[in-house]
């Protein structure tokens, strides 16, 4: 079953038990995204991990992008939480510091019970800033996928407003999957894509309508990417990126939202096309449980998952979330640099 957090528990200490998060993820830069960028890029080394510092304390599932001014970060919470850098090391929040005030009649209406808003992602294209993001209840596959858009990120342009959008897609107690986490890829045509799934049979896929960023009526097959063999275990949270000429399936495996005691973990499987097969370094098919590993926790970083990717100047930047083990299990930001080996796999060296 999917595992989920309420808002007293994400705002609390971060040591909530038995949850699975689904925030994608973590919002990518598509390659459409204005270039008016922030002037100076942070050059990590290989494998660097960034210092980041700031408003990085309770945040979980964050997605990421960089547009216009800065670098902004929305994660999961009461009306999606912002974070905001110029830089990729300093945050702070941002004004607003909530795409919503809170969560909109309607959801309340399809999802009761419902307390925050989780896993958004973030991405450009077609001239507007779209925001996936799902709702639902702990434990439950009666979700919803819906969709807000803004022209702006910079609350400080006139045209900063989020348009609410509404449903983009949902399950229910019958469905064999759970519509949560949602994650967009542009494949090679420019053309949208919906990546999703927490628990149940696994992450799946969806393609969209360009003009309207909801699902496409030209095809309305429902594709499977990934899933786990013993449906106890835990998969989410997928984030796909395109890189040369593979299509890169990141997934959270095991087991958040535990503290100190989280197991999440971030693997990887490729494809060269956005529906897959997917498959990982080993050649193991991520439909049959497969996915090279990329977070590992440390002694005090435990549960590194909920991936996001930003692709930045060439350069790919992984952000999770992991448990600090030495403060009472807070769900803490992390940025790091992947480095790619000669085969084309990304990692992140000790």
């Amino acid at each position: 079953m999917a595992r989920k957090y309420t808002r007293r528990q994400v705002l609390q200490t971060g040591a909530v038990i038995g949850a699975s998060v689904g925030i994608t993820s973590v919002a990518k830069m598509q390659s459409e995204t204005p270039e008016a960028t922030p002037e100076s890029t942070p050059q990590a080394a290989p494998g660097l991990h960034l210092a980041v510092t700031g408003a990085i304390h309770q945040v979980h599932d964050p997605c990421i992008i960089k547009a216009q001014d800065a670098y902004y970060v929305f994660c999961t919470g009461d009306g999606i939480p912002v974070r905001k850098s110029t830089d990729l090391i300093n945050w702070s929040l941002a004004f607003p510091v909530s795409v919503f005030g809170k969560l909109p009649d309607w959801e309340l209406q399809a999802i009761p019970g419902a307390s925050a808003i989780w896993a958004p992602d973030i991405s450009y294209y077609n001239g507007k800033y779209h925001l996936y993001y799902a709702v639902s209840t702990f434990g439950s596959n009666r979700s919803l996928i819906a969709l807000a858009t803004n022209t702006t990120l910079n609350s400080k342009d006139a045209g900063f407003n989020w348009v609410d959008e509404g449903l983009v897609i949902d399950s229910h107690k019958s469905d064999n999957y759970n519509c949560i986490d949602p994650n967009l890829i542009l494949d090679a045509d420019g053309t949208p894509w919906l990546a999703f799934g927490s628990f149940w049979t696994g992450i799946k896929m969806r393609r969209l309508d360009a003009a309207t960023g909801k699902l496409s009526t030209e095809d309305d097959q429902t594709y499977s990417l990934a899933r786990r063999p013993d449906p106890t275990d835990a998969i989410e949270a997928a984030f796909i990126i395109r890189k040369g000429d593979f299509y890169y399936l990141f997934a959270s495996y095991d087991f958040c939202c535990r503290g100190a005691q989280s197991t999440y973990n971030v693997r990887v499987g490729r494809s060269q096309t956005v529906t897959g097969p997917y498959a990982d370094k080993d050649g193991v098919a991520m439909l049959d449980g497969g996915g090279t590993e990329v977070t590992f926790p440390t002694d005090r970083w435990k549960g590194p998952g909920h991936n996001g990717i930003l692709q930045d100047n060439g350069v790919e930047y992984i952000i999770y979330h992991a448990y600090d083990a030495d403060n009472n299990g807070v769900p803490t930001m992390h940025i790091d640099q992947l480095v790619w080996d000669a085969d084309g796999w990304p990692s992140i060296p000790a």
